[in-house]
């Protein structure tokens, strides 16, 4: 941001007088001043004589190739649609698979007008409300029809009817089958899709000293617009309006704190009860007259007194003095750089970005920009230049969270039916033979996100309470998180700085992050803060946005967790957002209850506008755009060894400082990293099982042990099959587990199991024959012992009349010995205190008896052992 306007752009002419000619670099105004070039004919005059802006200067500009020249109100002329998309009335373009499909996607009807009954195909079942889902779809306990009619009784039978989820303790389950937590029940706000939650509540009321929040909760009445919100869903501080009645230049306020209109001072009229607005000496006196009020710039002569003003881009300092305001100072100035400059300031834009004429934000430099987004059953796209409409991926099951990797044109998404992560070229994923299976065998897949640069994928899943790594094509995974995670939902990563962030909407909702390897964990919000349903990154300024589901809220904070700011709080805009996402100046979002997609300005929360309606459970979405993930280098492949020298996974390391290292490699579950911290090697087994702590990347996510590593290495293999290879190694948290290392070499092939099964016998056999030994040597010291002892012990057997068996006559005997070498030495004290109480415990000289049963002098009944 050096292109400030100073002097350091005028050089000396060659003439060498003091006349100043701009640099190449600037612009030369009329007045001589010097202003960056890029600043001539962009709509706002830098130069004091407006000469930067001059007709005869912008007219004659010719429009490069790459850009179009929009001309005057002569040329404008309507937009058509492409041939083959389908024009509403209102013109939005609409794919013609969405004509008379049901839904109202024009916005206006239009594309549901003149329609006849639909038929549905020989493969297809028609729901009751004419809808065509695939024949497959009904009576699998899952409803896909609007109308739930594929899982009706009459239809599926008992036998098939769908079984409702069983929520764990703690949690409420709504009548159309999720789980809430139970304290949300009867709140006042609705949170299951049917509102079960809501229903036979008893009726909250506040007292009449109370202001009742949007969330049905009640505080007193006094912290209703007092500037602080008291409300969790800051309903408390909603639509307050300024009531001072003295503010303002036709109003004047008394002494005594009356309040009269300013035309009412110095008419000769005691309106004040104080009389202060008839002061004598005042009144009439013109005090700009004297050294202009000693104001540095402005003065404003008053019926009673005068006041200092300052010309635009000035600030009063001291009530008289005027200075320069740092319009910077206000994050909101400018969508992107703001540069200061003497009593004014000038926006600017990013690289890849430029600043849009007309509304003066920066607007994304390349193709045109589109939401992609999922509704279980398909997902689709909306351009957001165009307003064109079109279905990429149709026939879903249940397709929850999505994501993409522009470079390589390719999507991502989790089906939560299926339980696994697809992924397809976009130009070929409505083809069902072109999607490919990343990874299968998982519980609940929700969050999902693409690491572009180093091509892997991150992956939440509530029902393992996990977060996981994969490599892009699914052959090598990792769970880089399981512990202290509850109800784990959005996922969203920055791979220039190294951070993956997600949100988690269990007992203690919270927003964290942590490194791209799993280290340096860390919650950034922990307060105010309900059901974090989505959250998405601003990488080029720095802040993190999430919606909340419960407390109907859109708020944003910077990367460290700080500086936090609530953009919009609306109970109607936010009923139920589920996930969102940024692109330039707007942030975008999806409502499950309004089954609509909005949009509002990121800095303000102002502006809200409604993107798509009609849209069946809108759920996840993501912009598709060369700009949402800009360029870095693949640190794991800048050097000589690909892969960084890992031997399986490399993941990039979060930058915390300048020392920070670029990378760490990591193993597969139930692996550990070697000494070289890069080839992998089975982990030692372990007698105690304990999680390992989020920081811990580099080994097992699971199992914790102090024995060094085997010496055994593997190497991984490559293989040509896309979808996932079954585990060949124990995995002790998910039930699937990625392709493990296995040797390469000219020796005979062994299997990673074969592998593990010698290295555990080998590690297992070694301690237990160790055992033997030792035990056998242990019990034949002490017999050669007792016998030695036997014979130098001198007794007195006494028979014992009360206790006497009939066969066993040596138990009942009561002994009393004494060793010859430790006379004087063997009894204790008979009687005990608090301190030292009186215990049967050998000392010096203690013996013990056949059984093994030590004595030390005093008498002890057999029949009490």
């Amino acid at each position: 941001l050096s292109n400030r306007i100073s002097d350091s752009h005028c050089v000396k002419n060659q003439q060498g007088d003091d006349s100043k000619t701009c640099a190449t670099t600037d612009f030369a105004c009329k007045n001589g001043q010097c202003v960056p070039a890029r600043w001539r004919c962009d709509g706002e005059p830098e130069c004091a004589d407006g000469s930067d802006e001059a007709d005869a200067i912008c007219s004659r500009q010719t429009c490069p190739p790459e850009k179009f020249d929009c001309g005057g109100a002569a040329s404008k002329y309507a937009k058509a649609c492409p041939s083959k998309d389908f024009q509403c009335r209102n013109g939005k373009c609409v794919a013609p698979i969405f004509v008379c499909d049901g839904d109202d996607d024009c916005g206006d009807a239009s594309d549901e007008e003149k329609c006849s009954a639909p038929t549905c195909g020989q493969h297809e079942f028609r729901c009751n409300d004419s809808e065509c889902i695939p024949a497959l779809w009904s009576c699998d306990g899952d409803p896909d029809c609007k109308d739930k009619s594929d899982e009706s009784m009459e239809r599926c039978s008992r036998r098939t009817e769908p079984q409702k989820p069983r929520c764990p303790v703690g949690e409420f389950q709504c009548g159309s089958g999720e789980c809430v937590h139970m304290n949300w029940k009867c709140d006042g706000d609705a949170d299951c899709k049917d509102k079960s939650d809501e229903a036979n509540c008893p009726l909250l009321t506040c007292r009449p000293d109370e202001f009742q929040c949007g969330d049905g909760s009640c505080i007193h009445g006094t912290k209703q617009c007092n500037k602080v919100h008291d409300c969790p869903d800051y309903s408390d501080e909603a639509g307050c309006v300024n009531v001072t009645k003295c503010d303002g230049p036709r109003k004047f306020r008394c002494k005594n704190g009356e309040c009269i209109d300013s035309s009412k001072v110095c008419d000769n009229v005691k309106d004040c009860k104080d009389w202060s607005d008839e002061p004598v000496k005042e009144c009439g006196l013109n005090e700009c007259a004297d050294n202009n009020g000693g104001c540095s710039h402005i003065c404003r002569d008053q019926r009673i007194g005068y006041e200092c003003d300052c010309p635009s881009g000035y600030k009063l300092l001291d009530k008289k003095t005027c200075g320069d305001i740092d319009e910077c100072e206000n994050p909101d100035a400018c969508s992107q750089i703001c540069i200061n400059y003497k009593g004014d300031y000038k926006c600017e834009c990013y690289e890849g970005y430029e600043m849009d004429p007309a509304s003066k934000t920066c607007k994304a430099v390349g193709l045109s920009p589109y939401l992609m987004f999922t509704n279980r059953h398909e997902i689709r796209r909306i351009d957001l230049l165009k307003s064109e409409y079109a279905q990429v991926v149709p026939t879903l099951k249940n397709a929850v969270a999505l994501d993409v990797d522009v470079s390589t044109n390719k999507m991502f998404w989790c089906d939560l039916y299926h339980r696994k992560i697809y992924s397809a070229y976009i130009n070929k994923a409505s083809d069902s033979s072109q999607q490919v299976t990343l990874i299968d065998s998982l519980h609940s897949p929700e969050g999902l996100a693409v690491d572009w640069v180093h091509k892997n994928i991150y992956w939440t899943d509530s029902g393992n309470k996990s977060i996981s790594v994969a490599t892009g094509d699914g052959r090598k995974r990792k769970v880089l998180i399981a512990t202290e995670l509850s109800e784990p939902r959005a996922i969203a990563v920055d791979p220039h700085q190294g951070f993956m962030y997600w949100s988690d909407w269990g007992d203690q909702a919270k927003i964290e992050k942590s490194g791209l390897n799993g280290v340096d964990r860390q919650v950034l919000v922990s307060e105010h803060i309900e059901w974090p349903n989505g959250i998405t990154l601003d990488l080029s300024n720095r802040r993190l946005y999430w919606v909340d589901s419960k407390l109907h809220l859109l708020s944003s904070v910077d990367l460290n967790g700080d500086n936090r700011k609530v953009l919009l709080s609306s109970h109607h805009h936010l009923a139920h957002p589920f996930a969102l996402t940024v692109f330039e100046d707007r942030v975008y979002w999806t409502d499950l209850e309004e089954e609509a997609i909005y949009s509002a300005n990121r800095l303000t929360g102002h502006d809200v506008a409604k993107v798509a309606e009609h849209l069946n459970n809108p759920l996840d979405l993501v912009v598709f755009h060369e700009q949402r993930q800009p360029k870095a280098p693949d640190t794991c492949n800048m050097g000589s060894l690909p892969n960084g020298g890992c031997e399986y996974l490399c993941l990039k390391a979060p930058q915390i400082t300048d020392h920070s290292p670029k990378y760490t490699c990591a193993c597969p579950d139930g692996m550990e990293l070697g000494p070289d911290m890069r080839r992998c090697a089975i982990a030692a087994p372990s007698t105690t099982t304990t999680p390992t702590t989020t920081a811990t990347t580099i080994t097992t996510a699971v199992t914790s042990t102090t024995a060094p590593p085997t010496t055994t290495t593997t190497r991984p293999t490559t293989t040509s099959a896309a979808t996932t290879v079954r585990p060949t190694t124990r995995r002790l948290t998910t039930p699937a587990s990625p392709q493990t290392p296995r040797r390469t070499s000219t020796e005979q092939p062994r299997t990673p199991a074969a592998t593990s099964t010698e290295t555990t016998s080998l590690s297992s056999t070694i301690p237990i024959l160790a055992t033997v030994v030792i035990g056998l040597l242990c019990t034949g010291g002490y017999l050669v012992w007792r016998n030695w002892r036997r014979k130098n012990t001198k007794s007195m057997n006494f028979d014992n009349p009360v206790y006497r068996k009939t066969t066993e006559d040596d138990d009942d005997e009561i002994h009393i010995g004494r060793h010859s070498e430790s006379i004087g030495h063997v009894y204790p004290a008979v009687s005990g205190s608090h301190s030292q109480p009186f215990i049967a415990l050998p000392l010096g000289g203690g013996i013990t008896d056949s059984n093994s049963h030590w004595y030390s002098g005093a008498p002890m009944l057999s029949g009490s052992k």
